[in-house]
């Protein structure tokens, strides 16, 4: 039997062996994966925006600044669009650095009670991502790598 001492000394070993490319393709994921799938709520057939989508934003979200039409067109289409590029790893900081303004946008405007709950897992995803950088798994890596 593992004793807990041995455990927390065990641990970090291993950790040590996971690839840094591993986690932060696991981030990137991660994030992607909480846009995309609230995206998909929005969405009728491949791309069209639902009514129901049209409603929650003239009813609920309302945003400051710009039309409920043009919020959800722009929430909607950004919902699909960064999470693919994160999952490949194209344009991967700029994409989180888009999802953590819309988080940021959704906790002030929309949800302000939301921030321990939910935002603030979100927020840490994706400045995790934006900071770390796409890793070696992404065709960011495969693209700009340096040359030598």
């Amino acid at each position: 039997m593992t004793t807990a001492p041995a455990l927390f000394r065990t641990l970090p070993t291993l950790l040590d062996r996971v690839p840094s490319s591993l986690a932060q393709l696991v981030l990137r994921f991660g994030l992607a994966g909480i846009f995309w799938s609230s995206g998909r709520t929005k969405i009728e057939g491949l791309l069209t925006i639902s009514d129901d989508t049209y409603f929650l934003f003239e009813e609920e979200y309302q945003l400051p600044l710009l039309s409920a039409q043009l919020a959800a067109q722009l929430g909607t289409y950004a919902e699909h669009l960064f999470p693919i590029l994160l999952v490949v790893g194209l344009a991967t900081r700029l994409s989180a650095l888009a999802l953590f303004g819309m988080t940021l946008v959704i906790q002030i405007f929309v949800y302000p009670d939301a921030l321990f709950a939910t935002h603030l897992g979100w927020f840490a995803l994706a400045l995790a991502v934006a900071t770390g950088g796409p890793g070696t798994l992404s065709l960011d890596h495969l693209l700009f790598r340096k040359r030598d």
